[in-house]
């Protein structure tokens, strides 16, 4: 057997190998981004490593490991590797701030560490449930708190780019009378704040099943002066405490169709919530429309959530449609028909990682 060739084992150590060294990184990172090393190095500049431990209120033995690894791994950089440990000066390269530092860029992914410290305190529970069948209890907040990964992306493209290429969408939410939206699965809110600050004439109503990301997105409605548009509401998006019969232009169910036990049912509910003409607009993950092994990068980072987060999340329930990160088209479209909408439409948005659909009631 040839050195890479499917099945070979030398090839498949290698991969393990760079697996646990990148695993490891992101272990880095999530310390950078919680002890604030990243800011600090992006708004004071180079620093050694008494400088840094100075400015993050931290320990300067343990800081200067984190910036010889970040630098031998190519995520800082520093003026003098032959220098004594005491005396190198390490930065943030201009480029690196945006994803590290930069919290409200589009491109920020430092929050990936505090993803998967997150994703692994769970394993454990995960691994019990997948011999039972049922559910592990759910990850609480505390210490990390909870990772808002969709807040830049949120409110710099979700309605000043995404919901624009809607066009009849567009047009209703910029027209009088004013519209209602309804946000489902809104999390802590920065979808329904993007829309009601990119459309000043509609109200929002979110809506989430968890009681703290709702907690959260009261308290960030208001530090940005929209609590008087948007309300946020703890109810099931597929029960009576989020329905409103008729009273709404558009519902919207932004990356969280797939994280429902019972998906069907909150299409259910969201298409009795619509008042004519409106739609609901569902976005998920954009994954392929077939299964297929292998597959691309993006579709095993899909699956990767959907095994250790997204299916165990909705297990806990007897009836739940155990759908799982990868929703693949035809899958929607089932779940649609079955909620009594008359038709599917792949929407030509282009959202990077997520597909846009719209659902037409019968």
């Amino acid at each position: 057997m040839e050195r890479g060739e499917p099945g070979d084992p030398a090839a498949l150590a290698d991969r393990l190998f760079r697996d646990m060294t990148g695993a490891l990184e992101l272990l880095t990172v999530y310390l950078g981004e919680w002890l604030g090393l990243y800011q600090a190095l992006h708004a004071g500049g180079p620093a050694t490593s008494a400088e840094l431990a100075a400015r993050t209120g931290t320990a300067e033995r343990y800081i200067r490991e984190w910036l010889e690894h970040h630098a031998a791994g190519g995520l800082l950089e520093v003026d003098d590797p032959a220098a004594g440990p005491l005396a190198r000066r390490y930065s943030l390269p201009p480029g690196h701030g945006p994803v590290l530092a930069d919290t409200g860029d589009v491109r920020y992914q430092a929050f990936n560490g505090t993803e998967i410290v997150r994703a692994a305190h769970w394993m454990p529970q995960v691994a019990e449930a997948m011999r039972s069948g049922g559910a592990p209890p759910p990850l609480p907040w505390a210490p990390e708190g909870r990772p808002e990964f969709n807040r830049a992306v949120f409110l710099n493209l979700l309605a000043r780019q995404w919901l624009p290429a809607i066009a009849d969408v567009d047009r209703r939410l910029r027209s009088e009378p004013p519209a209602r939206v309804a946000d489902l699965a809104c999390g802590t809110g920065w979808s329904s704040i993007a829309m009601a600050q990119a459309y000043p004439l509609i109200s929002v109503d979110g809506f989430d099943l968890d009681a703290d990301a709702i907690a959260a997105a009261r308290r960030h409605a208001e530090e940005v002066g929209l609590a008087d548009r948007i309300t946020f509401t703890a109810a099931d998006a597929s029960g009576p405490g989020a329905s409103g019969p008729g009273e709404y232009d558009l519902v919207t169910i932004i990356e969280g169709l797939h994280d429902m036990s019972r998906p069907a049912e909150a299409l259910r509910a969201a298409r009795a919530m619509l008042a004519e003409p409106g739609c609901v607009i569902v976005a998920d993950e954009l994954v392929e429309d077939e299964f297929t092994a292998p597959a691309s990068i993006e579709e095993q980072y899909h699956y990767g959530w959907s095994v250790v987060t997204c299916l165990p999340a909705v297990m806990g329930d007897p009836d739940t449609a155990a759908t799982g990160a990868v929703m693949r088209p035809a899958t929607l479209r089932r779940y649609a028909l079955e909620a009594g909408f008359q038709d599917l439409e792949v929407l030509p948005v282009n959202a990077g990682m997520l597909r846009f659909y719209r659902l037409t009631p019968g």
